[in-house]
């Protein structure tokens, strides 16, 4: 068996070599340094085999119950967990945001950042005027997306009074900071 093993894993990094020496010879040569340009494609072509452990996961399953809406991290909103946290062992976080009428700028309009790896938004109900630091100020309607890159500064502007948003963020566990204007 231990023989069948080798000569698999053999076979698969000759295969690898292969598809990145036939990537090389297709690449551009114009400039000096082509060789190291070459070995660069070659390289990015490959996927590397996925070498770090992944957590356990299980699978995440929610019904709508207006009964899980709660208090969470802003007091204009109330959140219903997914409960992709728990389910994927602090990897991401999923909730449905929903945003309470009427909209109050003095109290939603604050200048913060997450030190969140990735974050994305996805407006389910309503519309949200936003802003974040290098894009501007934008008003994401029913079936609008955005994400936000680590530690954008952004804050919220107005809503609408039926505003819902379905956020995911990894990891699950991430600090907000708000910053003073």
């Amino acid at each position: 068996m231990a023989k069948k093993s080798v000569a698999k894993a053999a076979a698969k990094a000759a295969s690898r070599k292969s598809v990145a020496a036939k990537v090389a010879k297709k690449a551009p040569s114009a400039k000096p340094g082509k060789a190291i340009a070459k070995k660069a494609l070659a390289k990015k072509a490959v996927a590397a085999p996925v070498s770090a452990k992944r957590l356990k996961q299980r699978p995440a399953i929610s019904h709508y119950r207006e009964e899980d809406f709660a208090a969470g991290l802003r007091a204009y909103a109330k959140y219903r967990d997914l409960g992709v946290a728990e389910a994927s062992g602090g990897v991401a976080q999923a909730h449905v945001i929903r945003l309470i009428a009427p909209c109050d700028p003095n109290e939603v309009s604050k200048l913060h950042y997450h030190d969140a790896e990735f974050q994305l938004v996805y407006v389910l109900n309503g519309w949200v005027k936003t802003y974040m630091d290098g894009v501007g100020e934008q008003t994401m309607r029913q079936g609008s997306c955005w994400t936000q890159p680590p530690r954008i500064k952004h804050l919220i502007r107005d809503y609408s009074d039926n505003c819902e948003l379905l956020e995911v963020i990894l990891p699950a566990q991430f600090k907000t900071v708000e910053v003073k204007a």
